[in-house]
């Protein structure tokens, strides 16, 4: 057997040194912040604190059981499932509300390799009791890293575009959940609704590499306070909400009086237009959504009118469903409450 000297033994693993440690150099300069933060939270994908076992031993049904039991964890008794095709639609007969956990973690195995076979997205609504659950969508890296310790659960939906969960002790404000959407930078109209881990994002953007909901951590049974997540910097400060809209006669011209019998939709393509981008590089629907809503109830129309007009305009409203069209037109409301006189450009008539 060839013996080395100690020089040549010392000359041999400084040269395998050196060209490791430029080798890291290499690959950390041809991956962007972004990639090195995504490679750090899957490091850290744990269980309950524990380390999740390798990646390519996992399945989509135990990502989507996975997921069901976080959220059971934090008191998610039942769920609202829906399916929608390609386009965001509906699909007949997909909707099942007010599904027991048990049932779901029966049937889902099912579930998603018929979603998969026919191109449908998998979405469902967690429904508690025992906590307020938060969701923090359209997160970057950066901001689901930084969340991550005070969430149950975090995933990611699609390239760069990370949700977490948070469950607040039962009790919180009805304006919580939007302070910290808003102090977290998360999309401040997120429906409540999400696709299951373990699913295919099917979008025409995304063919033919559908993009799979891959869970990034878990903390099982993870309920914090309020004071907590204060605590930590990521509740925006509360609004006051300012004095009622004058009446009619009183207002002053910039917020003209529609003549009598006026009764015109806003235009839900200006809404989109108009929309900030999202990590993805298109319109965040449910802005636009939310702006839309918002527009119609300035504008004279019911929060029940506008929620069902809603579902015949807005992709996301039919892909969520009619409970996510009766939220954002409540939140549309309650911010016409609170911020009457929020400059804007108003969208013209449809």
């Amino acid at each position: 057997m060839r013996r080395y000297s100690f020089q040549a033994r010392y000359a041999r693993n400084k040269r395998s040194a050196a060209y490791g440690v430029a080798t890291i150099q290499r690959e950390l300069t041809t991956h962007n912040r972004n990639a090195v933060i995504n490679s750090n939270i899957r490091k850290r994908r744990n269980t309950g604190g524990a380390m999740m076992g390798d990646q390519t031993s996992e399945t989509p049904t135990t990502k989507a059981l996975a997921m069901l039991s976080a959220f059971a964890s934090v008191g998610a008794r039942a769920f609202n499932l829906t399916l929608t095709d390609i386009t965001g639609e509906k699909v007949p007969g997909g909707y099942k509300p007010n599904r027991p956990v048990e049932d779901l973690r029966r049937t889902i195995g099912r579930v998603l390799q018929d979603a998969e076979r026919h191109r449908h997205n998998v979405i469902i609504r967690p429904r508690s009791t025992a906590a307020t659950l938060i969701q923090l969508d359209d997160l970057d890296a950066a901001k689901a890293e930084r969340i991550a310790p005070h969430s149950f659960i975090v995933f990611q939906t699609s390239p760069a575009n990370y949700q977490a969960w948070v469950a607040v002790e039962p009790g919180a404000p009805e304006d919580f959940s939007r302070r910290l959407r808003k102090g977290t930078g998360a999309d401040a109209t997120a429906s409540g609704s999400t696709r299951i881990a373990g699913s295919l994002n099917f979008k025409s953007k995304y063919a033919p590499a559908f993009p799979r909901v891959d869970i990034a951590r878990t903390n099982g049974g993870s309920v914090t306070s309020m004071a907590a997540l204060e605590q930590a910097g990521f509740v925006a400060p509360r609004e006051e909400p300012r004095p009622p809209l004058p009446s009619l006669s009183s207002r002053p011209a910039r917020y003209p009086v529609k003549r009598a019998g006026w009764r015109r939709w806003p235009s839900y393509e200006m809404c989109l237009n108009g929309a900030p981008k999202g990590t993805s590089g298109n319109p965040k629907r449910s802005l636009a959504d939310f702006t839309w809503c918002r527009t119609a109830i300035e504008w004279g129309w019911s929060v029940e009118a506008t929620a069902s007009h809603l579902m015949e305009v807005s992709t996301k409203a039919k892909e969520n469903g009619e409970a996510y069209a009766a939220e954002t037109a409540s939140s549309a409301a309650r911010s016409v409450e609170i911020d009457p006189y929020r400059e804007r450009r108003t969208p013209r008539p449809a």
